[in-house]
């Protein structure tokens, strides 16, 4: 069982999403104890890149704000170092190709398994291209986060056959971002996912409430939490975690 699993054994899991360096790195480390405090179960770190095409306008925003900030992938890496101390929940990158690529594959992965990153979650990348990835992902351990959108239709199954770590359900077509509902017919999509996999699966894309929370945690075996989250780091700023962890606690407490 891979690490990110066992971020599913206790029950249904929380994961939250915050964009490094959104003020700074200080308030982004902050921000995951305070969410782990919470009882976020796996943290997806967002490394900022300048063209974000599953972005809604919240995380674009947390991207643009940490680029103008003066970020790099470096500092990233040197602040998930840090944080890995004392911070023993799963943590996954979500970035895009294009960082990777320009990184240099290889050396963005195995730096990935050297600073305690379990997984990789690149939105861009088509489920019929992740052998871009896929081997060095294998080689140094680190699972490839596999997305499955509305779209993905006949694909599903094999999408599911082929996962590794956990599955992320897209609950909506378009970007990222809080929604008054979600009315796609997810419990059909989790009806395949199941049936070839034993794999959990966890939906994102959308969800900002504990009503919400708790309706999604019912079909899944997961929550992930993006835009609700950032928007509180783009309201408070510095002042951020502690509503954080508040907000993640009362998510948390819905999803039972």
């Amino acid at each position: 069982m891979s690490n990110i699993q066992k971020a599913f054994e206790k029950g249904k899991a929380f994961i939250a999403f915050l964009t490094c360096g959104d003020p700074d790195l200080q308030t982004t480390a902050a921000a995951v104890r305070a969410a782990v405090e919470g009882g976020a179960d796996l943290i997806e770190l967002g490394i900022p890149f300048s063209d974000p095409t599953a972005e809604g306008p919240v995380i674009q925003g947390a991207n643009l704000r940490a680029l103008q900030g003066g970020i790099t992938t470096d500092q990233i890496f040197t602040f998930v170092q840090e944080i890995r101390q004392d911070v023993k929940v799963p943590l996954v990158f979500m970035t895009y190709a294009n960082v990777v690529f320009s990184y240099g594959a290889e050396r963005f992965i195995s730096t990935c398994q050297a600073i305690g990153i379990d997984g990789l979650i690149l939105p861009d990348l088509p489920f019929e291209e992740k052998e871009e990835f896929q081997p060095l992902c294998t080689q140094y351990g680190l699972d490839l986060i596999s997305l499955i959108a509305p779209t993905s239709r006949e694909r599903i199954a094999r999408i599911a056959r082929d996962a590794t770590g956990f599955l992320y359900l897209v609950s909506s077509l378009g970007v990222t971002g809080t929604r008054s509902e979600i009315t796609t017919d997810l419990a059909s999509i989790v009806e395949v996912v199941r049936q070839n996999t034993d794999l959990p699966c966890a939906i994102g894309f959308g969800i900002s409430t504990p009503d919400q929370a708790g309706q999604m945690a019912a079909l899944s075996d997961g929550v992930i939490v993006g835009s609700a989250i950032v928007k509180l780091l783009e309201t408070y700023g510095r002042q951020a975690p502690a509503h954080i962890e508040d907000y993640v606690r009362s998510m948390k407490g819905a999803m039972t």
